[in-house]
């Protein structure tokens, strides 16, 4: 999502933030403006003919910064061969070949996209001998110092504040060493290696004196799940219980985060606590919600003493007085409840689901209502889904439909054939391999019959759900392909077909293996070919299994009653490879997916009555696109 308002960037605002921070609209933003800094670093150096020594880290934070460079080498003649590379850290033990190797995906990633000399790269290894890793750790410290010592170190931080492998508990004067993962760190990396069992349970991480060293460090985060470890790292004490939080000790390091990872900061979470801010509707209404959830009043409740006792006197002074402040708030919000007579009819509606049930999960209540007024409602599902199907699963899919041909004496040879090269292949597959092509698309089917049976079950006709299958899902590994014109291609012929008068876009970042946000970002470069014409008229962003919106960002509120929401979790059912325990089901919930939903859209309904807003049993909730 992109915010309605600034982000505030005074001396004033940073007050409690004890390492230097940039928030920015979005990653890409980030990414580009990190990437100039090291490239500025690398031209500066190759002036001078010296070395650049870059500390590096993996995974989907860097990644836009990798890109960049790659980029700026292409198109602009960055030259990498004087950079020598460190990398932060590797899993224990693992091959170097290995597709969940940090090895493999840095060439693949990166250094095979730019000039860089092959010994010129250092990254742990995880196939050295387990009593011989002290001797290789000592090894790798001294290769750095050798190398003149780090000029940048790039980090992404874990949501136990862990910068490479440096779990709670990690020494400030730690160095290079053998460390064992925590389970959280476990947790979160479960969906690249296709589930937790098949995660390492150790690894070589750079130590935190190691990182300290450094003569310039950048932190980046990107997303809301990042932002409760932020704020603790940039605004917290400096403790070995949150390895990130050391930085606060550096000359020079700082910290690069988008808005959603930044929402927690005092002062995105509430500005007038350091500062005089802008009071624009957006603000007074974040201010005053926040209020009446601070004293636990109602918002009509809210008196004078309150606003002063929270330091939201200047607020009252400018736009109060404060019954009617108190007023106009509660009315903007009561005017985002949505009626069951008030949602449109007639016109025709898109919803982007970017797995095969997400639709379901995040806005269920509000397409059958939207079906049932006799609106054209299509769904469009992005990606295949098919990494999220089980082997068992799959198997147990393919044997029934096997049966289900021999008792009618269909071609049974060929479907006996399939199970027999399906079953042979998964029953050598190794822990995290990707699936064959044939597995694939089994899977896939498997996924489209699941979301077309709760397309029925929605009111949506079948010949309205639409499998787009875009290409840079295609993988068959949990790490996907950037988002080309091809994928863009598909999402703009789409919406130029139904011409939908509504889209809903799944808007959040927390999707653990990305998608999510990389099909945000192919439809709104798809809206952006539309001419006024094809363009619709509103952009609804939704969220998904993870998080809600907050009350003060919410445009439009749905209410379900017991009986709708009960409908919507029986919709959900209906994606059975997903139930009981979903292969990805992220690293923040244990629950199932249904159990969620259900929670997610209780507990919206429980914050609006708790605003002295009507007491519904559940809402779904939307905020409309703003483009800046």
């Amino acid at each position: 999502m992109i915010r309605a308002e600034p982000v505030l960037d005074g001396p004033v605002f940073k007050a409690r933030e004890k390492l230097a921070t940039t928030v920015c609209l979005n990653d890409v933003e980030a990414a580009k403006r990190v990437a100039r800094l090291i490239a500025d670093e690398i031209v500066g150096n190759n002036a001078k003919n010296r070395p650049t020594v870059l500390g590096l880290a993996t995974g989907n934070t860097p990644i836009g910064v990798y890109r960049e460079l790659i980029r700026l080498h292409r198109e602009e003649g960055l030259d990498f061969s004087r950079v020598i590379t460190f990398n932060l850290d590797e899993y224990y033990p693992i091959r170097s070949d290995s597709m969940h190797s940090y090895h493999r995906w840095m060439w693949e990633n990166f250094f095979d996209h730019v000039n860089i000399a092959s010994d010129n790269v250092h990254i742990p290894d995880g196939t050295v001998p387990d009593n011989e890793v002290g001797i290789y750790c000592r090894a790798y410290e001294e290769d750095i110092k050798s190398a003149g010592g780090i000029d940048i170190q790039l980090l992404g931080i874990g949501r136990t504040g862990h910068i490479g492998f440096n779990e709670p508990g990690s020494s400030r004067d730690s160095m290079t060493r053998m460390i064992t993962l925590d389970p959280v760190t476990r947790r979160d990396a479960a969906a690249d290696f296709f589930g937790e069992d098949n995660v390492p349970r150790r690894a070589i991480t750079m130590g935190v004196a190691t990182i300290l060293q450094a003569r310039r460090v950048i932190l980046m985060a990107f997303g809301e799940q990042k932002a409760p470890i932020i704020q603790r790292a940039v605004e917290g004490e400096v403790t070995d219980a949150v390895a990130a939080s050391f930085l606060q000790e550096h000359p020079c390091a700082e910290v690069w985060v988008d808005c959603a990872a930044a929402e927690k900061l005092t002062r995105m979470a509430c500005p007038w606590l350091l500062g005089d801010v802008e009071w624009t509707p957006r603000m007074q209404q974040k201010a005053v919600i926040w209020l009446s959830l601070k004293t636990g009043k109602s918002i009509l409740k809210l008196d004078h003493d309150d606003y002063d006792l929270h330091h939201l006197s200047a607020l009252v002074r400018q736009a109060g007085p404060v019954d009617m402040l108190n007023q106009r708030v509660f009315r903007r919000l009561l005017d985002t409840i949505i009626q069951h007579g008030s949602l449109p009819t007639g016109i025709s509606v898109l919803c982007f689901s970017p797995h095969p049930d997400d639709d379901v999960i995040s806005m269920g209540g509000t397409l059958t209502r939207l079906a049932r007024r006799g609106n054209e409602v299509f769904v469009a599902y992005m990606t295949s889904g098919n990494i999220a199907v089980t082997d068992e699963h799959a198997l147990q899919m393919i044997k029934f439909w096997t049966d289900l041909n021999h008792s009618f004496e269909l071609d049974s040879e060929k479907s006996t054939t399939v199970l027999r090269e399906v079953r042979r292949f998964l029953e050598s597959k190794t822990p995290g391999e990707a699936d064959s092509l044939q597995v694939q698309r089994v899977k896939s089917l498997i996924r489209q019959t699941e979301a077309l049976a709760a397309c029925r079950h929605m009111g949506i006709p079948e010949d309205h759900a639409h499998f787009l299958e875009l290409p840079f899902y295609k993988t068959g590994q949990v790490r996907k392909l950037p988002i080309t014109d091809a994928d863009i291609d598909i999402v703009f012929n789409l919406i130029r077909e139904i011409r939908p008068k509504w889209i809903f876009v799944a808007g959040e970042l927390s999707d653990p293996h990305g998608t999510h946000r990389l099909c945000a970002e192919a439809i709104m470069a798809a809206l952006k070919r539309c001419s006024l014409d094809e363009h619709p008229e509103i952009v609804w962003l939704y969220r998904g299994a993870w998080q809600e919106w907050e009350p003060d960002e919410i445009d439009m509120a749905i209410p379900l009653s017991k009986g709708e929401l009960t409908n919507k979790i029986f919709g959900i059912f209906k994606h059975q490879s997903q139930k009981d325990k979903a292969l990805f089901p992220g690293p923040f919930d244990d629950r199932e997916f249904w159990q969620r939903a259900e929670a997610r859209n209780t507990e919206t309904a429980a914050v609006y009555n708790k605003l002295g807003l009507p007491e519904y049993h559940a809402m779904e909730a939307f905020v409309r696109y703003q483009q800046l």
